[in-house]
């Protein structure tokens, strides 16, 4: 593969759990990747284990300079953008016993990475993205169309419900241009930073409630954003896909 036909690939949150599934994912395709994160050892240690097509660079997509300052490198060495994976985010148990001045603090933190973090990727990419061809796979949970398994999901369903409009009002806007932009909503993955430190039993009662009888893995998620990515996809836009073994279908 030519560089001319390489697709240049920005993943944010690429270093850890689904976005370093999807990242490795893209590096068997060989792809040039660009990955995204906050913590530079995990980074360097991704960059390193893709292999030599990976970049990596450190940012809060939560922050509008560090997103504008990453964006300007990626532009000034690669031209333009073929696939923009907006998979940064994390959790913070809120519930309304929190206090409200931690509830507020907790809830800020979790809204700036998880959907303001993609509204600014996107926004500062959308210009540079290949016409036609570009995508845009936003990262979505089960928990957006459920409110979490639990209680203490208030700001991450949050999150993710918003990122379920922020899809749709991307797909609206630039679908004309030849850009998709659809989401992806995991349902139970095992193993990764949200999810590796679950109590055996509630691991247990969850796969119980999985129709194909099993967790998910973060390659289940890794090749649905493959095909997203991919030419096959290009009449698919403003779409949230479930991938969660059934648990929750019908949305």
């Amino acid at each position: 593969m030519n560089e001319k036909t390489k697709q240049v690939v920005v993943i944010t949150g690429g270093n850890s759990g689904i976005g370093r599934g999807i990242a490795q994912a893209f590096a068997h395709q060989h792809a040039q990747l660009i990955v995204i994160g906050r913590n530079q050892a995990s980074l360097a240690a991704t960059a390193q284990a893709l292999g030599r097509e990976t970049v990596w660079l450190q940012a809060d997509v939560g922050k509008r300079d560090d997103v504008a300052a990453v964006v300007e490198k990626i532009v000034e060495q690669f031209q333009r953008v073929d696939v923009l994976v907006n998979a940064a985010g994390f959790t913070q148990t809120v519930t309304t016993a929190t206090p409200l001045a931690e509830a507020e603090s907790l809830w800020d933190a979790v809204l700036d990475t998880n959907l303001k973090g993609s509204f600014l990727m996107s926004v500062a990419i959308a210009p540079f993205l290949s016409r036609p061809g570009g995508r845009i796979i936003n990262m979505s949970s089960i928990g957006s169309f459920t409110g979490g398994s639990r209680a203490g999901a208030l700001a991450y369903a949050s999150s993710k419900a918003g990122l379920n409009g922020l899809t749709y009002a991307l797909a609206r806007e630039l679908s004309s241009q030849g850009i998709t932009v659809n989401a992806v909503a995991p349902g139970f993955v095992q193993g990764t930073g949200f999810t590796g430190a679950w109590p055996e039993q509630l691991v247990q009662d969850i796969v119980s409630q999985i129709p194909v009888g099993r967790a998910g893995e973060t390659s289940d998620i890794a090749e649905a954003v493959l095909f997203l990515a991919s030419a096959q996809a290009s009449f698919i836009t403003g779409e949230i896909l479930n991938v969660n073994g059934g648990w929750l279908f019908g949305r």
